[in-house]
């Protein structure tokens, strides 16, 4: 498999993480300083806390998907370890974050590092986790969000980039979501999108190659062509 990686951009990205977090812990502690020096100057330290506590929260994503060990785009490279070269993997090099290019078709990749049992609920139409820590759903951004919509706005995105590529027929674009924590269950065989452990990813992929969204080596080529970071 190749795998195609905007280095620079999660390097610089990771950066922000850092520097963020950083400036927040100054930030707020500033606004402690202030707090109790000047008890009667309360909007300055209230100015300071709400400062803090957004620079916190830009840290804390950024950290999370660039900081972290092991990065979202390296639990999906683990994942698909084995594929062989007719496979191209683009992260951060396309419209959408994460995408896979092959016989098995095209996927857009939704990682996801939480742990507990995740279900969907067909009513509300969203995926649920069970289990876990509030705080950190709250506080950590630790949480699914709405796959129902993300994913069709990726798929627009995507499919408006390759509209403007000359001369290429634009497949269906399918999009999977992959729980890579080592302590998740995941039960959603009724979600509306694949919905897989990590560890199930690359069968999965392999299946899809004798199926409907298979695709011809001549498009795969020139969709990857057309993908790579240089075009």
């Amino acid at each position: 498999m190749k795998i195609k990686t905007n280095q620079k951009m999660i390097a610089r990205n990771a950066k922000i993480g850092k520097y963020a977090g950083i400036a927040s812990l100054i930030i707020l502690g500033g606004g402690m300083y202030l707090n109790f020096r000047y008890k009667t100057q309360v909007w300055y330290s209230l100015a300071a806390l709400v400062i803090g506590f957004i620079l916190s929260q830009v840290s804390i994503y950024y950290t999370n998907q660039f900081g972290s060990q092991p990065r979202p785009d390296q639990a999906i490279d683990d994942a698909l370890k084995g594929l062989d070269d007719r496979y191209t993997l683009y992260h951060y090099t396309t419209p959408v974050k994460h995408l896979l290019v092959g016989p098995a078709g095209t996927w857009i990749i939704f990682p996801y590092h939480q742990k507990g049992k995740i279900v969907y609920d067909d009513e509300k139409e969203k995926w649920n986790r069970k289990g876990g820590n509030i705080y950190m759903k709250f506080f950590a951004q630790d949480s699914i969000g709405r796959p129902t919509h993300e994913i069709p706005a990726a798929k627009e995105r995507l499919r408006s980039y390759l509209q403007t590529i000359p001369e290429i027929e634009i497949p269906p674009i399918h999009a999977a979501l992959i729980f890579t924590h080592e302590e998740v269950e995941v039960q959603a065989d009724d979600a509306p999108y694949p919905t897989l452990h990590a560890l199930q990813l690359k069968k999965f992929i392999r299946k899809q190659e004798k199926g409907e969204r298979s695709l011809s080596m001549t498009t795969v080529q020139t969709l990857q062509d057309a993908l790579n970071p240089n075009h």
